[in-house]
């Protein structure tokens, strides 16, 4: 009888620890990676990012719009973001927590991948039992590399993570297809990660030839058999293709950001990648500076990067020679070549000229290669080495999330490293603004203009922070000079309308906001400007109109409804205003404008009760605005509840104490609840802030009658006289007191 043996589960699956160590190690590298916020293009691929907002129908998650930056043409990494956003919002820790799971799983990939590969024949001769060390060294080094930390901190490089990850399944897929008794099966997930991550990142386009090209190196041994043998494996990859096409048609330009005739030629984008590529090799053996942001300056010609260029051809030219005579070498440095191959040649990409984050997958190449010439030195007394690489490279990728902690640390640490990054001191503007640090924010948008006087982007943004700083003339220069650098920049045009109607040129204001209107008619937010400037031109009809058109585009939208709310009432269309403004209410509960504008309406109408609750409501979203409590105790005073409006006064002068109109009517209130005593101190004080006032002298001179103070009553009737001769009540008490003496 055959013997049993009896085999722990880590011995069926040696690379189980490994696999648990490496993902402990990807979880302390980053472990900070939770606490950084949204950065770059975060915003406008997550924060205002409205195709993410909803999960169903299913097809707005797949179709971001043109401006969700690195999520633009990109239905995956788009749904993925949907689904972050319906589990918690916007809070970026459900964020970082999804890109690091995606981090560890491609380096489990690529551990399974690389440990495969050394297992197939060929390789087993050279590595043997060293397999699985030597891929647990190479996913280990590049789940810590630092080169990484921009992939995987930036939510939005979320889409190169993912290519990564399929990229990497494509090929592991297709080893296991090689040793499985179910070769199918396999295959079918390789085409399936194929197609997913052509929906994640054009970059997917080279997967299908690097997966032919591994298969001539690693198995077939030559093209010719690779694809006889496999031939509709290969088909069903290319396939993928028409995926890839179809957003990329869609996608034309990708918003003017990537393609031909952007105003950069392939040839001077070419050169620039030579810098780029250098830059990438530097930092995947010492990383350092890790910048976030390199800029947009590009090469002028061939003098500018020669050494480089040099560089890159010598590297070129030994990775065709080694795909011929030794074609692993010729492998790894085509996968280096091919995979950075759209984005670093002839395509140019106009914002990002250079960029960390091309290097997510590449740099599996260089460690890859590195460990091998360590391994062919030293054997096994390399572990040591590569353990002590690992650590210290944790170690920098740790030190580096420090970094990413706040926008205004990232942006200062990139400034620092790139002084002459335009974009980057613009960027640090932004946050400064939103700290309302309005001066040091103009001098870095001042600087970044000296930098880049032809930056059409920063001209606008920094055109709106002079209008903050009511500097409204220098906005609309700084503007106009937007408009020429960028004719077609429907956004510029739209701020230029702003600065206009701010510096009071209503004529102008219009005739800009209709101009914008006739070239992009669904801006429900330019409907909404221009009717605002029709308003205070006294169109009443004509606002109205725009208002009502801003709500046809966009039936939601608050602040329309209150502004047609205001131009009904301005038409006397009392009904029809109050429903405009119960509307917007609706849509925005915490907007403290629109519930009070709600209660001005409903105590014109005479709906006392509802404009009471709406100044309530008011009144609990901001307890410290002394008009606020002012407004409710007219309501009060109104529905005769006068305890109630003594105490909303009271409230309006414990906040401010030179408020007449507040000091008069809390006299009115005492005087109407029968202490004409409480009531003068009050009188006085408003008749001190307002002399003028015919009223208050009037009912002044009311109470002092009750309080039997007939001389001075009769003086107070006299003066409210001499300001309103026409006051029929003071008349008629000073004939009532003259008569009774």
């Amino acid at each position: 009888m055959k013997a049993r043996t009896n085999l722990s589960p880590s011995s069926r699956r040696p690379w189980l620890p490994a696999a648990g160590v490496l993902v402990l190690a990807a979880l302390a590298a980053y472990a900070h990676s939770l606490t950084v916020p949204f950065l770059f293009d975060d915003a406008p691929a997550i924060e205002r990012n409205l195709s993410i907002r909803h999960l169903w129908p299913l097809g707005d998650a797949l179709s971001p719009p043109q401006t969700a930056a690195g999520a633009t043409g990109r239905p995956l990494v788009n749904l993925t973001l949907a689904v972050n956003y319906a589990l918690g919002g916007l809070d970026p820790r459900g964020y970082h927590l999804f890109n690091l799971v995606i981090h560890a799983l491609a380096g489990l990939t690529l551990f399974g991948l690389v440990r495969r590969t050394l297992l197939l024949p060929g390789q087993r001769e050279t590595y043997g039992e060293a397999a699985l060390p030597f891929a647990f060294g190479v996913a280990g080094l590049w789940l810590v590399h630092p080169l990484l930390t921009e992939s995987v901190l930036c939510v939005v490089q979320r889409n190169e993570l993912l290519v990564g990850l399929f990229y990497l399944l494509t090929l592991y897929c297709f080893v296991r297809s090689e040793s499985s008794p179910g070769p199918r099966r396999w295959k079918t997930l390789a085409f399936a990660a194929c197609l997913l991550g052509m929906a994640s990142k054009e970059v997917m386009v080279t997967a299908p030839l690097v997966v032919l090209l591994y298969d001539r190196t690693f198995v077939a041994g030559t093209f010719q058999e690779a694809w006889r043998g496999r031939r509709g494996f290969y088909l069903a990859l290319a396939s993928t293709w028409v995926l890839l096409a179809v957003l990329v048609a869609q996608h034309h330009q990708r918003a003017g950001i990537a393609g031909f005739g952007l105003g950069v030629s392939p040839w001077q984008y070419l050169l620039t990648q030579c810098r780029a590529l250098a830059v990438y090799l530097k930092l995947s053996l010492w990383p350092h500076p890790l910048v976030l942001d390199y800029g947009v300056d590009m090469a002028k010609g061939p003098g500018d990067v020669w050494p480089q260029g040099l560089l890159v051809f010598a590297l070129l030219a030994a990775t065709v020679t080694a795909l011929w005579r030794r074609p692993v070498l010729g492998f790894l440095g085509a996968w280096f070549f091919v995979i950075l191959a759209p984005s670093s040649s002839l395509l140019p990409l106009t914002t990002q000229p250079i960029a960390e984050h091309r290097m997510y997958l590449p740099l599996a190449a260089m460690i890859i290669l590195a460990l091998a010439g360590a391994w062919k030195l030293a054997g096994r007394w390399s572990v040591p080495l590569v353990v002590g690489l690992a650590l210290a490279a944790g170690w920098l990728t740790l030190s580096r999330t420090t970094d990413y902690q706040s926008e205004a640390a990232i942006w200062t640490d990139t400034i620092a490293k790139q002084p002459g990054n335009a974009r980057a001191h613009a960027s640090l503007a932004h946050v400064l603004i939103r700290q309302e640090r309005l001066t040091e924010a103009l001098s870095r948008y001042e600087e970044a203009l000296r930098l880049r006087p032809d930056y059409a982007d920063v001209q606008s943004d920094y055109a709106l922070a002079l209008l903050q700083a009511g500097r409204a003339g220098e906005a609309i220069g700084h503007l106009e000079i937007a408009r020429n650098l960028k004719p077609g920049d429907h956004d510029i045009q739209f701020n230029l309308a702003v600065a206009l109607a701010q510096a009071g040129r209503l004529p102008e204001t219009r005739s800009t906001l209709e101009e914008l209107l006739r070239q992009d008619p669904l801006r429900a937010e330019a409907w909404n400007n221009l009717g605002d400037a029709r308003m205070k031109s006294g169109l009443q009809a004509e606002a109205l109109l725009a208002f009502e058109q801003a709500l046809r585009v966009s039936p939601d939208f608050a602040a329309a409804h209150n502004n047609a709310g205001l131009a009904l009432a301005a038409l006397g269309r009392w009904p029809e205003a109050i429903g405009h403004y119960a509307a917007a209410v609706r849509l925005e509960p915490g907007n403290l404008g629109i519930h009070n504008t709600y209660g001005n309406a409903l105590l014109q109408a005479g709906r006392l009760e509802d404009a009471a609750a709406q100044y309530q409501a008011t009144v609990g979203l901001n307890p410290r605005l002394p008009g606020l409590h002012y407004n409710l105790g007219n309501t009060w005073l109104a529905l005769d509840r006068l305890q109630d409006a003594i105490k909303e006064y009271g409230a309006a002068l414990g906040l401010q104490v030179d408020f007449a109109e507040a000091q008069h009517n809390l006299g009115l209130a005492l005087m109407r609840s029968g202490r004409p005593a409480e009531a003068v101190p009050h009188y006085r004080a408003a008749l001190r802030l307002l002399p003028g006032s015919a009223e208050a002298h009037h009912n002044l001179a009311v109470v002092l009658a009750q309080l039997g103070q007939v001389d001075e009553a009769i003086a107070q009737d006299e003066t409210a006289l001499r300001y309103q001769p026409d006051l029929a009540s003071a008349r008629a008490h000073l004939q009532q007191l003259q008569g009774g003496r």
